[in-house]
């Protein structure tokens, strides 16, 4: 018996960037992004062998969930530049974002653009109710997106071990008058 089982990773457009679906050829640079102990200081650094089980598992939420994480490249020259995600944790059922910029692109502003556009997905287009991002208290440059997209601290919890910070966000007509708000203050601020 042939069974046929498609799914699609939705592209994502914003002003200088697409976020897309995982494929092969980005595997260097994300395992690259991890084994650099500067770059993945707040995640904690990860063998070629552990990357490629974070990179399958993150391309693989999409089967799972119908959410998962995005390469982000981009549009000028083609090159991923990082990774951002919208998906769930095993037993969440509140949607979590997430965000990577490789090294090399650090300084340009494409985190809080592709982490604004997942943000956007997660709110307009699947409507969720409540968004929230698992941040570390000495992650400055993560704690910047998460306000600039108008996350809140609410509470302390671990994860692997460690201490992070939950920030939160609820739709409009939910808390308010947060996201809308913070949309606009994204596009100036790009």
């Amino acid at each position: 018996m042939h069974s046929e089982f498609v799914t699609s990773v939705p592209y994502l457009h914003t002003e200088r960037l697409v976020l897309r679906e995982y494929r092969r050829q980005d595997f260097d640079a994300f395992a690259a992004h991890l084994a650099d102990p500067v770059s993945a200081a707040h995640l904690g650094p990860s063998d070629r062998h552990a990357a490629w089980r974070i990179f399958c598992s993150q391309a693989g939420l999409w089967l799972i969930h119908g959410a998962g994480w995005w390469a982000v490249e981009d549009k000028e020259t083609g090159q991923v530049v990082g990774t951002v995600g919208a998906f769930f944790r095993e037993e969440s059922t509140v949607m979590e974002l997430g965000w990577n910029t490789y090294r090399a692109f650090w300084g340009r502003g494409f985190a809080n653009e592709a982490a604004a556009g997942a943000l956007d997905y997660a709110l307009e287009i699947r409507r969720e109710p409540t968004v929230r991002a698992l941040i570390a208290s000495a992650n400055a440059s993560s704690l910047r997106v998460a306000r600039r997209l108008g996350l809140t601290y609410e509470a302390e919890t671990e994860i692997y071990g460690k201490a992070v910070g939950i920030y939160t966000l609820e739709r409009e007509g939910s808390l308010g008058q947060g996201y809308g708000n913070t949309r606009e203050a994204n596009k100036r601020s790009q």
